[in-house]
């Protein structure tokens, strides 16, 4: 049964935080607002878990998949940044950005990119996505909370509400912060010769 927590947006009750880390440790799904929409995140190490999000999300085989991290010094570990990568990533970070880069042996290979090899990294600004991050001490895999069935002008889901109506017994909690915004990530590639925005989402590379 799906569980609907209602965690204070600015400043989340760390009981609940603990509730939802001990969730994601235990290979569940776990709905978490970020400053750009609402989101569905599992363990990156849960292969279950993993095969429960793609069908959730009827993502394709070459989807990009991307980790939320609390700060820099987590990336280090699951991407190859080189110098200047690195400066322009700790300009926009935290923020609503997502960065495209080379994967390291760290990552699982199912999380990455199967032709170029690459993962997508974020440090997310949102209070609740960053006590959650706190609590797990580990990165979480991630993706937009986008359904298939649902036309692509209409955004992620909002309202916690329907989404405890339409996802019953398919996620497992939900961390309701009231309605969610609809916005995207700016994506930023940098498996380039120079960073390349892939996407203009709410962040303005600087």
């Amino acid at each position: 049964m799906t569980q609907l927590l209602a965690v204070h947006p600015t400043h989340p009750q760390k009981r609940l935080m603990e509730m939802a880390a001990k969730a994601l440790q235990q290979g569940q799904l776990v709905v978490y607002p970020t400053e750009t929409s609402y989101a569905v995140a599992c363990h990156i190490g849960d292969k279950s878990a993993l095969e429960r999000l793609v069908a959730l999300r009827r993502l394709p085989k070459d989807h990009q998949f991307a980790l939320i991290c609390r700060d820099l010094s987590e990336l280090g570990s699951y991407a190859k940044v080189e110098n200047g990568a690195y400066r322009i990533l700790k300009r926009n970070t935290p923020g609503p950005f997502t960065f495209v880069l080379q994967a390291t042996k760290e990552v699982p290979k199912r999380l990455v990119h199967a032709k170029k090899k690459t993962i997508g990294l974020r440090v997310p600004e949102h209070p609740v996505a960053q006590g959650l991050l706190e609590v797990m001490g580990e990165p979480l895999l991630s993706t937009t909370l986008r359904l298939p069935d649902v036309a692509e002008e209409e955004g992620p889901m909002q309202d916690p509400q329907d989404m405890l109506q339409a996802l019953s017994k398919r996620v497992d909690l939900i961390l309701d912060c009231g309605i969610g915004a609809t916005e995207s990530s700016t994506i930023v590639d940098f498996t380039g010769d120079e960073p390349e925005v892939s996407r203009q989402g709410l962040g303005i590379l600087r």
